[in-house]
């Protein structure tokens, strides 16, 4: 194992969150709070939160490195040899739901997590990813922010964005809807090759190219003019984002399953959201846009 350093990823992971937040704060005019926290098991984290800003109606930038005796059944469910090790994952998760709804949610996150054994060397793996959710679809913010995911992995293979791109769509499918959560990215989990300084660079990467794959859409569109119809479809499409959140993603089951801090593990949840029974747009509309020409899975770059 080449340079096995978890002090390194932590560090990096808090300036992470340093960066992203300043940034964030310019582009919005506001303040985000900032929240520690301990975890009574062991570990704690930071948690950013806007709320009612000038752009984000909510936005949250989570730092946590927490640890137990035990492995979480979400964490052994594709490794059962590790079932029973202590543990320890530390990472950065965001979520940034713009006011606008011309201007798209994202998400981003990168993770380490680590499984310790006496008498043998610790286990670990790196994953992460970043990926875009519009309400109304533009195709130049697509190609901008496939093309950033692709720049952060150039570095290390041309197979890589590929590869990582196809995890994303699989991963961010809402399987009870059979439809994409938004127009993809990049998603990957369980890396740990070539060793521990080349996985941790991949992380890196990834995480320093979000700055540059979201803020410019962002400032493109939080300032086109909208009325009540496009507030009530970013709201409607919003519920689309609770629905994985909660049944799907493995990020928020295994915070839950680990007693994590319940505020910090759903600063992801949109402020306001709407349901309506078995609702479809009308054809030729920018709603049904939206379904037919970005809620597909296609090569943006």
């Amino acid at each position: 194992m080449s340079g096995f350093n978890s002090a390194a990823v932590r560090e990096y992971l808090i300036e992470l969150q340093d960066l992203i937040v300043a940034r964030m704060e310019q582009v919005d005019g506001k303040k985000f709070r900032r929240d520690s926290w301990d975890r009574p098991e062991g570990g704690g984290g930071r948690s950013c939160i806007l709320e009612e800003g000038n752009v984000l109606e909510r936005g949250g930038v989570a730092f946590s490195h927490v640890m137990g005796d035990k492995m979480p059944p979400s964490a052994t469910a594709h490794r059962p040899e590790l079932a029973g090790r202590r543990w320890e994952a530390m990472g950065v998760s965001l979520v940034f739901h713009p006011r606008n709804p011309h201007a798209p949610t994202v998400h981003m996150n990168v993770r380490m997590f680590v499984a310790m054994k006496d008498g043998t060397a610790p286990v670990f793996w790196f994953g992460g990813g970043m990926d875009l959710t519009p309400y109304y679809g533009y195709a130049e913010d697509a190609v901008h922010f496939h093309q950033a995911c692709r720049n952060s992995l150039a570095p290390f293979g041309a197979d890589l964005h590929p590869k990582y791109k196809k995890w994303c769509d699989e991963y961010f499918h809402i399987k009870h809807r059979n439809e994409p959560r938004g127009v993809g990215g990049i998603f990957f989990d369980d890396l740990s090759v070539p060793d521990f300084d080349g996985a941790f660079a991949i992380q890196q990467s990834v995480g320093d190219h979000f700055l540059s794959a979201y803020v410019p859409i962002l400032e493109r569109r939080k300032d086109t003019p909208y009325g009540e119809r496009e507030r009530d479809f970013q709201l409607y499409r919003r519920g689309r984002y609770v629905e994985f959140n909660l049944v799907i993603d493995r990020g928020t089951i295994f915070g839950l399953q680990t007693n994590g801090r319940t505020e910090s593990i759903l600063l992801s949840m949109p402020p306001l959201v709407k349901w309506r029974y078995d609702w479809h747009p009308e054809k030729g509309t920018a709603e049904a846009q939206l379904y037919e020409e970005f809620l597909v899975v296609k090569d943006w770059v």
